[in-house]
């Protein structure tokens, strides 16, 4: 982890999603993932979803350290994995509070990290979950939570050029951080509302927001990491595309 990649992890308005792109790095190998996880994460509750337990970690640059170790000094893109992120969170939130946007739809989560709005969308009833993530780390770790829990999800890496979409609701919350990411993710998303899935986009107003194409649904004020996000609460909205 460099100096440049450390203050990365808590830019709000871009600290580089790195690991939302395939071919992004090295990681640590499948089957080490669980193992990781467990070793520096610990299993609890988390506000505003104190229905959902995940494994998160303590120390944001600490753990990210601690992968490139175990990966043998390779430099390693963030663990966004490790931490629940206030867009996911308040999609949680918003999805547990109103569980007929999923209930019986197949739900596709974008960029899914912990996958804490992925185990709401199967907690609110969904008839399949998919997560879409590309980090070995974070799969390992939607596949723990999601156990926790006591529900299912599948776990997919790159979906946004292929015709895996087919999900009746498409989630993407927290993956406004890079430009290119979020290109490939609105042009997705639009294919897919144009095609009638229901669209929900979580952020707190990331740089590569696409602000302009989407209204209002709800809106949730989040506790967040002070040393991620420079704040200890953030303002969340929960949109969809107009």
């Amino acid at each position: 982890m460099t100096a440049d990649s450390a203050g990365k992890l808590g830019a709000v308005s871009a600290p580089q999603g790195a690991v939302r792109r395939a071919g992004a790095g090295s990681s640590l190998a499948a089957d080490q993932g669980d193992a990781f996880v467990r070793e520096n994460c610990s299993l609890r509750p988390v506000p505003p979803v104190p229905e959902i337990r995940l494994h998160l970690a303590d120390d944001a640059f600490g753990v990210w350290e601690e992968a490139e170790r175990t990966a043998g000094g390779t430099e390693l893109p963030p663990p966004f994995w490790a931490f629940a992120w206030p867009g996911g969170l308040a999609m949680a939130r918003y999805i547990l509070d109103h569980p007929e946007v999923v209930a019986g739809r197949s739900v596709l989560d974008l960029g899914s990290g912990s996958g804490v709005a992925a185990i709401a969308a199967a907690l609110a009833g969904a008839s399949r979950v998919l997560a879409s993530e590309v980090d070995p780390i974070a799969t390992a770790s939607i596949g723990m939570n999601a156990a926790a829990n006591h529900v299912h999800i599948d776990v997919a890496g790159d979906v946004l050029d292929g015709t895996a979409a087919h999900a009746d609701v498409l989630i993407a919350a927290d993956v406004w951080y890079e430009r290119q990411f979020a290109d490939r993710a609105i042009t997705m998303l639009r294919r897919c509302s144009d095609r009638g899935a229901d669209v929900l986009v979580g952020d707190i107003g990331r740089a590569f927001l696409p602000r302009h194409l989407l209204r209002e649904l709800a809106a949730y004020d989040v506790p967040v990491l002070a040393e991620l996000e420079y704040a200890s609460v953030k303002r969340v909205l929960i949109l969809t595309l107009m």
